[in-house]
């Protein structure tokens, strides 16, 4: 089950997203998903080429990769808030470790989904993202950190 919290902010169903991922195939894939209810503005394929689109055409949605060449999009992630960009992030990794994720919402993020979950889970994200509730995709259990119970010293 997938994790979404809310906030508060109502939806655009004409959102312009803007995707990065060094994946040709993958940009491919996220945009034959997107489409039909979503405006693709541009696909990239590093954090760079990113930066440079996100000023020129102001998208209400990122979607991006956290393993990127030239700059990664956690680095890129801060970058855009940094500068102010209003665009909400979401994040579309094979990472499913608990730490990326925290790391993730820590630059800025609003949603994560794991590639293996693009089918199902990339626009209920967006979705989420334009309402202004938060959205991760359900990860496997044994990637999640779990603190284990201290014994009783004896």
């Amino acid at each position: 089950m997938a994790l979404s919290q809310a906030s508060g902010h109502s939806g655009d169903a004409s959102a312009r997203v803007l995707l990065a991922d060094d994946s040709p195939s993958m940009l491919y894939e996220a945009r034959q998903i997107l489409e039909p209810e979503f405006q693709v503005v541009e696909t990239v394929e590093n954090g760079e080429a990113l930066l440079h689109a996100a000023a020129k055409l102001d998208p209400d949605i990122v979607i991006l990769d956290i393993s990127m060449p030239i700059l990664n999009g956690l680095e890129a992630a801060r970058r855009l808030k940094r500068e102010g960009s209003k665009a909400r992030i979401v994040f579309l990794t094979v990472h499913e470790d608990w730490e990326f994720v925290e790391e993730s919402f820590a630059a800025g993020a609003v949603g994560y989904v794991v590639k293996p979950r693009l089918a199902t889970d990339l626009l209920v994200a967006v979705r989420e993202a334009l309402m202004g509730r938060t959205f991760v995709s359900a990860i496997m259990p044994s990637t999640r950190r779990v603190r284990q119970p201290q014994s009783p010293s004896v």
